[in-house]
């Protein structure tokens, strides 16, 4: 099997040592014969004919158990000597790891070796001390795959002197040891590598090139509903209507684990992703046929920085960059800059891990740590369980970071022992990370690091807090919360805002609900969900949870039956200890029985309302409330017809749920009326934290996880009844509406584009700031109305089968339709209308999105996008920048970016601009009736990185702005059309 291993850095320095050559001018034939198929030849030349390279991977089938084998490539040559002096060579550059000298043995305390590592203490260099750990995870990285080729000697010597070369935004090459994907984002990127061999295949090369080459897992969770709540038999219900819905996408998954190596699918209903990787899938340390080294993951799911809290470094990326990875590209980052956050102290009796992440995510969004990591030190630390520091990694999207980082320490390993990893693993993760001088002991003295920046909080300062009503770090203390909630009603329209006139704030709508009198009033809450990685691997407050329903039931308290009340756990280990606990009984009670194991109302699979519910809320326009224990409550995210959303811990999720409304003061009101016509008060119904530590120690124990996951590859039956072809080739059904071929490849040709300007382009959307991907992206429900819900109905599908757009991510024709179909949608050109609508400029016509874009690509006119601060933040979904693609937009010109959206803008071949400092479409007079034309060089020799580049408007205006290609292989990808298409032209190179 043939991987592209050492050919991008052999492009990349290609290029800069000559001129910036182009893959276009190295895929030509050279009129003489190839230099490497005449026996001698230097270096140079090799590097000059890369068509005659290739690069064989012992790439054996990966297994969880086993690891796979040695990622150190071997190479050999693809013209035919028998004796090539330059075969010889190369092959001996590329096994010579210029740190050889370092290559050392770990040896077991009784006798024998762990195997052997690549020292970082015996580099005898006092700079390496001083490293963040989070940094010294990219150094091993990048000395262990020194090659000469991908990674040379210079790019270790930039991670070394990291504290001068950080604040210079230098490029690296980091290449992770696996790939972690989810069902959403995973199809599509198995389609993608689908297609990819289509196009191989069509251009007359060898289809199996196209394999992953490092292990990937994906974890199919994000297609579970909550069609079923309040019901003993949610679970069975839930996964029937699942099954229904996907069988086409999940044989499809079931497909590419047996048509591509190196990939692990793992069934539906086995839990969410995140805390999968955490308590099953996370190494911490790789044993690769006796080569050590750390664990390290990127994934297609932003919150793939949960496994930060386990000290394995991981951060979210686009799925094009993913697919990149997983065919042996090194991914080019940026070094970053490290925040160091100090904590102190201990949390206070009664405080959560989730008033705690939500105090740290408005610090640090405060402090902004946009493309930087974040690694939390200080005795504190190791005040809080691996549990909590995974909550707070998690989250690391909402306050922007990179990732939140936590280095393994006492507290990590006795977690991997409760996990169910061996003795004998968890013994070896620790000789090797204190060897490597990456373990921290906070019995000893601590070593001082540097950091580009600091913060510090004392854990015992964290107050019970919730966040909200539109944004994550739009934290509100509990006491605050009901001054806040009027505030929010009388505040204009905005994140802050709903602008409910004072006269209809105490409306109260009266309606029937299964046929007793029920009423909704402004902050009633509607559906209240224990949901989402964040919280859901928390025992702590999953136990806390269920310590609060069972107070408010014994002293009589019941959640309303209108409200929506949901759990679904991230693993089935959560279940065992709840049954074990015999809490999941008073749960039931309050009618937050589990409804399946995955992401669900976090993401907008929450299900439909009761229809009385739904016609209460929309007949009498209430902002009604959904109170949930996820990561995100952007408008539109959780349901259309919950305006107010609140993130909140599990065991508030409760309370707010008992109360049935967010219009509440906690310390002062009652919750409501329990038995003998008492009150019952906040107070008496939140536990202690020694009741919450005292629950955890009796029934979490370490044989719930080892049997759990066990079984976890096993499947279920619904799942081994799938029957899918054996063909390495997938079968295109041009009927289905789940998986469609994309056009990505189409008439592609060895021959790049090469770079390309905009001329006279319209402009599609005019936004402010904080465009998200929720924004951009198709999610949640397809609505009735909308052109993907036209496309649906003339292929014969009924509405009730529309099913959401996440579970349609495999057919490019759907999500099209779906980008900017977000109903809360704010675009300037529609002056205050609020929805997914635009003005076509030529006609003065509102249109949907699609068909405007529709309509100016058959007039052949290109599209730009104008924007403002943060365009891009939220889940780095590959569809944000697919979606416009294929709407045609060639630019995107904002304020500033979100670093994973950015990057998939290029990765798709759209350019992102930046306007200068102090300026934005409105202080420069821009409206958007305009026509813009981009001044982009012709030549690729000729852009830089960072860039500034004259955008010019039919009216005569002229601007200045900076080009947001951030290394020289952003520039390659653009040059070549995107990332697929520069990665086949690689493979095809061999």
């Amino acid at each position: 099997m043939y991987i592209t291993s050492g050919t991008s850095a052999l492009l990349k320095r290609a290029s800069r040592s000559s001129g910036r050559r182009t893959l276009s001018s190295l895929c030509r034939k050279p009129a003489a014969p190839s230099p490497a198929c005449g026996g001698a030849a230097s270096h140079s030349a090799g590097q000059q004919n890369l068509r005659s390279l290739s690069f064989l991977s012992a790439a054996a089938r990966w297994s969880h158990g086993a690891g796979w084998n040695s990622p150190t490539s071997q190479i050999r040559i693809g013209c035919s000597v028998s004796d090539s002096l330059l075969h010889r060579k190369i092959a001996t550059m590329a096994s010579e790891n210029a740190f050889k000298g370092i290559f050392t043995s770990l040896p077991k305390p009784g006798g024998g070796e762990f195997g052997k590592f690549y020292s970082l203490p015996a580099l005898n260099d006092p700079r390496i001390d001083k490293l963040p750990y989070s940094i010294r995870i990219l150094l091993e990285s990048a000395i262990r795959n020194c090659d000469g080729f991908q990674v040379t000697k210079e790019d270790v010597e930039k991670i070394i002197d990291w504290e001068k070369t950080s604040p210079k935004l230098v490029e690296i090459p980091f290449k992770p040891a696996r790939v972690l994907l989810q069902d959403f984002t995973g199809v599509p990127a198995v389609v993608d590598l689908a297609c990819m061999r289509d196009a191989m295949n069509r251009l007359g090369n060898d289809s199996n090139k196209i394999n992953p080459l490092v292990p990937v897992d994906l974890v199919i969770d994000h297609s579970v509903q909550v069609d079923v709540a309040r019901s003993e038999n949610a679970v069975q219900a839930n996964m029937e209507l699942e099954f229904q819905r996907n069988r086409e996408r999940f044989a499809f998954l079931k497909w590419g684990s047996n048509a591509f190596q190196n990939m692990l699918v793992v069934p539906p209903g086995s839990g969410i992703v995140h805390q999968v990787n955490l308590e099953y899938l996370g190494r911490v340390v790789f044993n690769n046929d006796g080569i050590l080294y750390p664990d390290s993951v990127v994934g297609t799911d932003s919150h793939t920085t949960m496994i930060d809290g386990l000290g394995v470094a991981g951060w979210g990326v686009g799925g094009i960059e993913a697919e990149a990875a997983m065919l042996g590209q090194p991914m080019s980052m940026v070094l970053p800059g490290v925040v160091g956050f100090k904590l102190s102290g201990k949390l206070r009796d009664g405080v959560t891990a989730t008033d705690l992440v939500l105090t740290v995510t408005q610090m640090l969004r405060k402090h902004g740590v946009v493309g930087k990591f974040v690694e939390f030190h200080g005795a504190g630390v190791g005040e809080i369980s691996l549990a909590d520091r995974a909550t707070i990694a998690n989250m690391s999207p909402e306050y922007g970071a990179t990732m939140g980082f936590f280095p393994v320490d006492r507290v990590t390993l006795q977690y991997l022992k409760l996990t169910g990893r061996s003795e004998e693993t968890v013994a070896m993760i620790e000789a090797y990370l204190r060897a490597n001088n990456m373990f921290v002991d906070y019995s000893e003295p601590q070593q001082e690091r540097v950091y580009s920046s600091d913060l510090q909080l004392d854990l015992s300062d964290v107050e019970p807090c919730i966040s909200g009503p539109k944004r994550p770090h739009d934290r509100v203390t509990l006491k605050e919360m009901k001054s806040d909630w009027h505030s929010c009603l009388d505040s204009k329209v905005g994140f802050k805002g709903f602008a409910v006139p004072k006269e209809a704030q105490e409306k109260v709508a009266q309606f029937s609900f299964h046929g007793k009198p029920a009423e909704l009033r402004h902050g009633s809450v509607v559906i209240a969900a224990i949901t989402s990685c964040t919280n859901t691997s928390n025992p702590s407050v999953m136990l806390g949870a269920g310590l609060v329903a069972k107070k408010a039931y014994d002293l009589g308290l019941q959640v309303k039956p209108w409200v929506k009340t949901s759990l679904a756990p991230g693993s089935g280990v959560v279940k065992k200890y709840l049954d074990r606990s015999g809490l999941q009984e008073y749960l039931n009670h309050q009618g937050f029985n589990i409804v399946g194991y995955g992401c669900t109302t976090c993401i907008g699979n929450s299900g439909e309302l009761d229809e009385s519910v739904g016609a209460a809320i929309s007949e009498n326009d209430i902002v009604a409330a959904a109170v949930l224990s996820g990561n995100r409550n952007f408008e539109g995210r959780v349901h259309p017809l919950t305006r107010a959303n609140y993130l909140a811990s599990p065991p508030l999720v409760v309370a707010y749920a008992l109360a049935g409304t967010v219009d509440i003061d906690f310390e002062k009101e009652p919750i409501g009326v329990g038995k003998n016509g008492r009150e019952v008060y906040f107070r008496d119904i939140w536990p202690s934290t020694q009741e919450v530590a005292n629950a955890v120690q009796s029934s979490v124990l370490p044989e719930m996880f080892r049997s759990t996951y066990e079984a976890i590859t096993k499947g279920n039956p619904m799942w081994n009844q799938l029957i899918v072809p054996n063909d390495k080739l997938y079968s295109w059904d041009p009927t289905s509406t789940y998986i469609h071929e994309p056009p990505y490849f189409k008439n592609m040709t060895m021959d790049p584009p090469g770079p390309h300007g905009v001329k006279d382009a319209y402009c599609l959307l005019n936004f402010g700031d904080s465009i998200t991907t929720d924004h951009i992206s198709p999610a949640g429900n397809i609505n009735k109305d909308s052109p993907a819900a036209k496309y649906l109905m003339e292929r014969g599908v009924e509405r009730k089968d529309f099913n959401s757009y996440g579970s349609r991510r495999g057919n490019d024709e759907i999500m099209a339709r779906g980008t900017f179909a977000n109903i809360r949608l704010v675009n300037k050109l529609l002056k205050g209308e609020v929805g997914p609508k635009t003005i076509h400029i030529p006609t003065g016509e509102k249109l949907s999105v699609f068909d405007a874009a529709m309509k100016y690509k058959t007039a052949g006119q290109a599209t730009i996008i104008l924007a403002g601060a943060e365009y891009g933040s939220g889940s780095s979904r590959d569809w944000a920048a697919k979606g416009p693609m294929l709407l045609g937009v060639k630019a995107v010109i904002a304020k500033s970016f979100e670093r994973i959206h950015r990057s998939n803008l290029v990765g798709m071949g759209i350019v992102p601009l930046c306007f200068k400092a102090g300026e934005d479409a409105e202080t420069l007079g821009l409206t958007g009736q305009e026509r813009y034309t981009i001044d982009l060089p012709s030549k690729i020799s000729d852009i830089r990185p960072g860039q500034d580049i004259t955008v010019r408007t039919d009216n005569g205006k002229q601007f200045t702005c900076t080009v947001r290609f951030d290394t020289e292989v952003e520039l390659e990808y653009f040059n070549n059309g995107g990332i697929l298409p520069y990665v086949i032209r690689q493979l095809i190179l061999q």
